[in-house]
């Protein structure tokens, strides 16, 4: 790992501890509720809401998350797999997770990374909820560094991807539809 690489993992590590062991959050059940709203269900069940109750662009809505989606899953796997990055339980020795996140690597965050591809989304169509919306995949991130699960940077990575995909997927989207 270069000096840099290096540098931004301690202050990434002391911002975790910072938090985790000097602060102890408190909300643990309210904040994993936060996060579960990122695991992925209820973007579908928005978007078929959506169609359900025939609102204006919902299909293009759809068929652009489904887009935007393939390219989040793809290079977030590439990536994650690629980088190899601990999680906190595994890299901090004094931190022990409360829970056992689904798999072993940290970077980028999923959750935030979708969750920031649904917020774009919104902007895009319906740019009337697009500050809850944006409001909604900040918190899920933070929820997911509250949680023990991903460090801060693991999270401003997934903003990036999740924002990158979108905006890559309604380009591809454009020239398909054309």
């Amino acid at each position: 790992m270069n000096a840099f690489l290096q540098r931004v993992h301690q202050i990434d590590t002391w911002a975790f501890i910072w938090l985790h062991v000097t602060k102890q959050f408190p909300y643990r059940r309210t904040v994993r509720w936060v996060s579960r709203c990122g695991d992925g269900p209820l973007y579908t069940l928005i978007a078929l809401g959506l169609m359900a109750f025939n609102v204006p662009h919902s299909h293009t809505f759809l068929y652009l998350g489904l887009i935007c989606y393939a390219l989040d899953v793809s290079l977030y796997l590439l990536l994650k797999n690629g980088i190899k990055r601990n999680r906190p339980a595994a890299a901090i020795d004094i931190y022990e997770g409360w829970f056992t996140p689904s798999d072993q690597f940290s970077f980028p965050s999923g959750h935030t990374a979708a969750a920031f591809v649904f917020a774009f989304l919104i902007l895009s169509f319906y740019p009337l909820f697009a500050i809850p919306a944006y409001l909604m995949a900040t918190l899920i991130g933070i929820s997911r560094v509250l949680l023990g699960v991903h460090f801060p940077t693991d999270i401003i990575a997934g903003a990036v991807l999740g924002t990158g995909c979108a905006v890559v997927g309604s380009f591809i989207y454009t020239g398909i539809i054309g």
